[in-house]
């Protein structure tokens, strides 16, 4: 049976600029931390993956020394903690007050694999809670509860470690060369790839310029009718026409020789 896995930010929707770098900047000033961080801050923070692991890199001698905070690790581990759950929190009640759209092709591929019998899911690196939220608000209820979810500390090592599509294949009983992945960052492709898998990279605002050399295909967005995909590469037997559809999937899991060299 054929598997359709999709990363979450910035595939499908453009959540890190709208809500997680303004949930991160809301959630250090509830705790009295002078961190704010810009677009261009943040552009360099998501080459960090997880949201503790990058307020973490705030956390330098001389902060932490400036503003009086715990310098032994177990304090700093549980102030980090209650930071992100506070951080998530925040992006869920921004989520609810202000739902972002579905990013083009999402909600009609889902619908399309889950009527021709596909398994699904997302596979993240942000805490479950958010993943589930964004689902919820994006995702058509009956298709919702068919994803499953894989997120944030549920495996040891986060992208770019494959670990967590490992950990995918194995709970959906799906094959390697019958799964195919929606990513945006470079960081979630080589996860994919480093599980065997292959991938379509779907650019987001903050990955445009990243280097997507070992995607199949890399594109504006998996696109809708109306609102025609931009190929950007492809690296694939297949020639999308205006949007991405199952069919091209299946030929790009079928030509691994070209797409997993």
């Amino acid at each position: 049976m054929k598997a359709l896995i999709f990363d979450c930010d910035g595939v499908l929707a453009e959540t890190e600029r709208h809500l997680h770098l303004p949930a991160f900047n809301a959630a250090f000033e509830g705790f009295g931390l002078p961190v704010r961080w810009s677009e261009a801050d943040y552009a360099e923070k998501l080459r960090v993956n997880g949201g503790k692991e990058r307020m973490a890199t705030a956390f330098t001698p001389e902060f932490v020394a400036a503003n009086d905070l715990p310098t032994d690790p177990d304090s700093r581990r549980e102030l980090l903690g209650r930071l992100h759950a506070r951080k998530t929190q925040i992006f869920e009640e921004m989520l609810e007050a202000r739902p972002l759209p579905a990013r083009p092709g999402i909600a009609r591929i889902i619908r399309a694999a889950s009527a021709a019998g596909w398994r699904l899911a997302v596979a993240s690196t942000s805490a479950e809670s958010a993943v589930r939220a964004v689902v919820r608000h994006i995702v058509a209820p009956e298709h919702a509860e068919e994803l499953a979810i894989f997120a944030g500390d549920v495996v040891r090592a986060k992208k770019p470690d494959p670990e967590i599509y490992e950990l995918a294949l194995r709970q959906l009983g799906a094959a390697v060369n019958e799964t195919i992945v929606i990513e945006d960052s470079r960081h979630g492709l080589l996860a994919a790839r480093g599980a065997g898998l292959s991938c379509v990279v779907t650019i987001s605002s903050y990955t445009a310029a990243e280097d997507f050399s070992e995607a199949a295909l890399v594109l504006s967005s998996l696109g809708d009718p109306g609102r025609p995909v931009r190929v950007i590469a492809n690296r694939t037997t297949t020639s999308p026409r205006g949007y991405i559809t199952l069919d091209d999937l299946e030929r790009i899991m079928a030509c691994r020789t070209v797409t997993n060299p």
